[in-house]
């Protein structure tokens, strides 16, 4: 637990003044995490005799990152090149002998999509107007909602969940996440808009909406990394954070988050 705080308050230390700044002090923080995600997922791969193609699946999130950060326009297009670019490696690579290539197309293609478009929905929540509220709206719903299960689900936890993805986490804790998920946007939302410039934007009660909907399914990002990480054998996707794992480990409810109250704020505050 010490080292888990320690690495908390570091990340806290360097993350806070990014998110608050935007540009490309967030760009760096974010494409830092993402990239770092998707060179953990290669190695998950490689551990059950996959190969997909590191430079491709890494440079490739770079990729899509960077253009829908800074050139929108040409983020689709960067998109659908880096999927036909890591086809045609994998088809040379059929062609050389690797009769596992069309799986390993498979690891490559699914970790850009899930890695790079859907975790760029982080930089589009911090690129709408007030962007930074949005984020501390949103991702701190998503921490809460781990922290509550966390909390509830290791003191109280009784019912498994999902014993095969993850044996510790439970029932009581998943209800937990969605109550601390529901509360914590209510609040949220009644502390910025008190205190902040959120002032008529939202209302609590579509905080406290997005809180539960958050609680209740960015959970599924936890499990979706267990499910690699169960196939692969591996406890955590790296050691890089002291008590806290790898990149992958940090983002993988984030994915969910990002996406599910990005599309929220878009479709009915914003």
């Amino acid at each position: 637990m010490r080292r888990r705080l320690i690495t908390a308050l570091g990340l806290a230390v360097i993350g806070m003044p990014a998110i608050l700044i935007g540009g490309i002090p967030y760009f760096l923080l974010m494409g830092t995490f993402l990239v770092g995600a998707a060179r953990e997922y290669v190695y998950m791969f490689r551990a059950v005799k996959l190969e997909p193609q590191m430079h491709i699946t890494v440079g490739g999130v770079a990729v899509i990152v960077l253009t829908r950060m800074f050139f929108p326009p040409f983020a689709m297009p960067a998109f659908a090149g880096v999927i036909l670019l890591a086809l045609a490696w994998h088809l040379i690579a059929y062609e050389r002998g690797r009769d596992t290539a069309a799986f390993d197309f498979g690891a490559t293609a699914a970790g850009i999509v899930y890695i790079g478009w859907i975790g760029a929905y982080l930089l589009d929540i911090r690129n709408l107007p007030e962007g930074g509220w949005w984020f501390m709206l949103v991702l701190p719903c998503v921490w809460l909602a781990d922290s509550g299960a966390y909390s509830i689900g290791r003191a109280y936890g009784k019912h498994k969940m999902a014993p095969r993805l993850s044996p510790k986490k439970s029932w009581e804790g998943y209800a937990a996440s969605v109550f601390t998920g529901l509360i914590g946007g209510a609040f949220l939302v009644y502390a910025y808009s008190t205190y902040g410039n959120l002032t008529g934007d939202i209302a609590v009660w579509q905080g406290a909406l997005m809180g539960l909907i958050l609680g209740a399914l960015s959970p599924l990002g936890d499990l979706g990394e267990s499910m690699f990480k169960r196939q692969s054998g591996l406890k955590d996707s790296s050691d890089i954070m002291p008590g806290h794992g790898g990149f992958f480990d940090r983002i993988d409810s984030w994915l969910w988050g990002a996406v599910i109250g990005y599309y929220f704020l878009v479709w009915f505050i914003l």
